[in-house]
């Protein structure tokens, strides 16, 4: 065992245990985020070869590797988040062996800078797995490939043209499908500077075989950028409202953007876990993210101590022969890779925000970040005994971030549970063409696009073509553009989705509202109506528009399919909240009634004070004014969002409840000082 750890070819097996454990250990919990939804759906119901038109208005190339991949995989969450773990292993034994070629004598380096590419923590994203994996992370293996093609064609010269011309095809099939990668490209001039540099002498000569031996990659790089100017500006390409820059670009924005780009990849997140975590260090989750970290940098620190190179292994080396040539390459190509990988976003002028949906694109700036880190780290610390402890450490923060990034979507996708079993308890059916609306979801990997998808699964299992029948809409987000130009009655809503179109208008609609800490809810005139939530602003002016008579409350709850869906959880407060309104809906007063006694039975009550108000009204309108009347005294010391709820609930039992309990409505009501 120790001559299989001390050996080089242990190395892939290592690369494996640091993938396991970095994005590993909470895979079971987590699920589908932001366009997997959408992209499984449109693979389920209309099949894989829907991804050829369905990409021909944006990244072209990119549907027929969604057209393999879907053809192979089910819309399984378990699987595609086990593909991403074997895709970003092999991600990272690419870089290995790109950097290995590119280096081949300076092994110590090369292998701590693919670890720190495996595990880089700028990147959040990796478990949106049915997104990234096909958009970006095979393209990016076929160019690092590239990269390490072309350095052996320049190290093996009686195999020149057969390591060329796969690295040229490697280089088209990275490149084209996303324009993601269009900055790496001076990378590999700079990596064949490095390499030339070995035996040519004199700056004009090494350039001038430099340019002979890149050239041919330059014109398939130029190639690329013409296609895209071309494709932008031709009226095909169809975005999600994003599109490239024209205005000028002043030096002090560029120096600013760079600046932000050289401090976010190349510095800060590298320790960017200690900050998050120092936010909450108490908390299970930072916990066990500094427990991990510890326990990562002491494996790796002796598995590396270990490991035995063809050279002299770093703890006898004192000071690497040659250290200082790859260190001021690494910093140099690093350095051009991060800025360089800041290009594509900057043009279309998207931010780089750490820890959200924008930091995917750190994807670009991955290779150059880590050449960066490794080459400075190089370059400042001698002993290389120190030097091994330091890269270890960076490798154990950088484990320790993507274990709490994993943490955060287990968070999502468990949220996202909720909220599908909520939704199917309280809406059994709908009728076709509805749109439902809502300000936000408060979960932060889901747009209304995302949950359209998971809502046309639920209520139209059969689709198979056609107008989508159903929508999920964010007014806040829609309002005043194309799929929604205003709010009054019988205004047209278009929301285009692929190759299909969702048909509807504000009509045919119904609101629905998702606390951060509570049940899901449809909102109506009558009984959760504007005067109620007056506190609540955003979703005022939607509630006069909220038709619940679409939904079907007479069919069976929809089964929701596992997989994709979660298992339905187990039956807490929330699902006798969510049968309770179902309840309230048709009049059941007294299945209300009996819903909110069971759910008390069992020890569970509400997060969200709104809640009662089914209950109370049910114990109100059954007979049970004593129940009430307690209820609604607490209710109101506690929240005073709820009085304006409550004065209406009594006035409506004053009205319409049985006659025996007008009188207690009324002292109640003066009581509480409602008139």
């Amino acid at each position: 065992m120790r001559r299989i750890l001390r050996s080089p070819r242990s190395i892939p097996a290592f690369f494996a245990l640091i993938t396991l454990i970095a994005y590993g250990l909470l895979l079971p919990f987590t699920g589908f985020y932001w366009d997997d939804w959408p992209f499984a759906w449109a693979a389920q119901f209309l099949g894989p070869s829907q991804f050829i038109p369905s990409f021909a208005g944006f990244r072209p190339f990119l549907g027929p590797i969604f057209f393999l991949t879907t053809s192979l995989i089910p819309a399984n969450p378990v699987l595609w988040q086990t593909f991403a773990l074997i895709i970003r292993f092999l991600a990272g034994c690419s870089a290995w062996f790109a950097l290995d070629q590119i280096w081949p004598r300076h092994e110590f380096q090369t292998l701590i800078a693919s670890l720190l590419f495996l595990i880089f923590p700028g990147f959040s994203q990796h478990w949106v797995a049915y997104t990234h994996i096909n958009q970006e992370w095979i393209p990016l293996i076929f160019y690092l490939l590239s990269f390490g093609f072309t350095a052996r064609a320049l190290r093996n010269p009686e195999r020149n043209s057969v390591h060329t011309i796969a690295a040229l095809l490697l280089l088209i099939a990275g490149l084209f499908p996303t324009e993601y990668f269009i900055g790496l490209e001076p990378m590999r001039f700079l990596f064949i500077w490095v390499i030339l540099g070995e035996e040519t002498k004199g700056f004009w000569p090494r350039l001038g075989r430099t340019l002979k031996r890149w050239w041919p990659y330059l014109l398939i790089w130029t190639a690329d950028a013409l296609w895209l100017a071309y494709y932008y500006k031709s009226g095909a390409y169809v975005s999600y409202g994003v599109t490239a820059t024209r205005h000028a670009i002043s030096i002090q924005t560029l120096l600013l953007a760079s600046g932000d780009a050289f401090w976010k990849a190349g510095l800060y997140v590298w320790v960017q876990v200690l900050v998050l975590t120092a936010q909450s260090a108490t908390a299970p989750t930072s916990l066990l993210t500094f427990v991990l970290i510890l326990l990562s940098f002491l494996s790796i620190a002796f598995y590396v101590l270990h490991l035995e190179f063809s050279a002299a292994p770093p703890r006898a080396e004192g000071r690497r022969p040659g250290g200082q040539t790859f260190a001021v390459g690494a910093v140099v190509i690093g350095l051009t890779g991060i800025l360089l990988g800041r290009v594509p976003s900057f043009a279309a002028g998207l931010p780089l925000t750490l820890q959200s949906s924008y930091d995917r694109f750190m994807i670009s700036m991955m290779l150059g970040a880590s050449l960066f880190a490794t080459g400075l780290i190089d370059v400042l610390i001698r002993d290389v005994l120190v030097k091994t402890y330091v890269f270890a450490l960076l490798i154990a923060l950088g484990v320790g971030q993507q274990f709490f990034n994993a943490n955060i979507f287990r968070r999502d996708w468990a949220r996202q549970q909720d909220l599908y079993w909520e939704l199917g308890w309280r809406i059994p059916a709908l009728k076709p063409d509805t749109a439902i609306l809502t300000d936000f979801v408060p979960i932060d990997y889901e747009t209304d696009l995302s949950f359209t998808a998971p809502i046309n699964w639920m209520y139209a299992p059969n689709f198979r073509g056609g107008d989508l029948p159903y929508a999920m809409v964010y007014v806040n987000k829609r309002l005043g553009g194309a799929s929604l130009s205003d709010l009054k009655p019988d205004t047209a809503i278009d929301l285009p989705y692929r190759t299909v179109t969702f048909h509807g208008s504000t009509s045919q609609v119904i609101v629905i509202y998702a606390p951060p800490n509570g049940c899901l809810r449809v909102l109506d005139p009558i009984y959760a109506n504007a005067q109620t939530y007056n506190k609540f602003a955003s979703l005022t002016g939607l509630i006069p528009l909220s038709d619940p008579s679409r939904i079907i409350t007479d069919a069976p709850p929809p089964g929701l399919p596992n997989p994709p869906f979660p298992a339905e959880p187990a039956h807490t407060w929330c699902y006798f909240y969510e049968r309770a309104e179902l309840a309230r809906q048709i009049g059941d007063w007294p299945q209300v009634a009996q819903l909110g006694g069971q759910a008390l039975q069992r020890g569970y009550v509400p997060q969200d004070d709104f809640e009662w108000l089914p209950f109370i009204e049910a114990d109100a309108r059954t007979g049970d004014v004593k129940s009430a009347e307690q209820i609604t005294r607490q209710a109101w010391k506690d929240n005073g969002k709820l009085h304006q709820g409550l004065c209406l609930l009594w006035e409506r039992v004053q009205a319409e409840g049985p006659a025996e309990v007008h009188a207690a409505a009324a002292n109640l009501l003066a009581e509480l000082g409602c008139r």
